[in-house]
């Protein structure tokens, strides 16, 4: 799900947009800086969406790249609703809430690093949800055509599983224990490459005009 965390791991910034951005409420109180058909990007929900990042990672993309992803969240968005796709449980949404607060060293890291970003647990909340949504359209939407080579199962197992057993000095597992594992991976790779052509080929088609040079000085 790598693909699908790079860009809706943080398919969340409109769940911030209520909360103000102390920096950029000094530099500017907020404007424009797409347009996406009818539809438009803040400021603040870029500001909001580095905040995340922060969050995660300690550090943000700039926000260039942030506005592009925020660009290929409105395409999933967009389809997910005009398809009826299904919102996340709420139990699936407190077992991803999970995962995130599991990604971090310790619990005392999560809650500084949340508080670091100005984020409450309403908003890594509504981050899970929105993150799901999204992540759950692209998996319904093309998983069934993903097909995977038995070939290719024991090429990665060859190529990526035993050289990393190696380097950390463990015993590798055997190409049946570790099977359904990497088919699991090379399916996702495989929904990974078609949603990034259909986000290109979907950009190519829409009117997109971005104004974030302009916007942030």
């Amino acid at each position: 799900m790598l693909f699908r965390f790079a860009i809706l791991g943080f398919a969340v910034a409109a769940a911030f947009t209520s909360q103000p951005d102390p920096l950029a409420a000094q530099e500017v109180v907020d404007c424009i800086v797409a347009r996406v058909e009818n539809d438009i990007i803040l400021l603040s929900d870029v500001r909001a969406l580095s905040r995340y990042q922060q969050f995660l990672d300690g550090k943000s993309e700039s926000d260039d790249q942030i506005l592009n992803r925020l660009i290929d969240q409105w395409i999933v968005r967009t389809e997910a609703d005009a398809s009826h796709s299904p919102r996340p449980s709420e139990a699936d949404i407190d077992h991803a809430v999970n995962r995130v607060r599991n990604s971090f060293a310790s619990g005392q890291e999560y809650e500084e690093r949340k508080k670091q970003a100005g984020l409450t647990d309403q908003d890594v909340r509504a981050m899970a949800a929105s993150q799901l949504y999204l992540s759950n359209y692209l998996d319904s939407r093309f998983r069934s055509s993903v097909q995977i080579d038995p070939k290719a199962v024991e090429d990665f197992y060859q190529s990526a599983v035993l050289p990393r057993a190696k380097a950390r000095g463990q015993e590798p597992p055997t190409l049946d224990a570790a099977r359904d594992s990497i088919q699991d991976a090379l399916i996702e790779k495989g929904i990974n490459q078609q949603a990034d052509q259909w986000l290109k080929e979907s950009r190519q088609r829409l009117h997109i005009e971005k104004f974030l040079d302009a916007g942030a000085k």
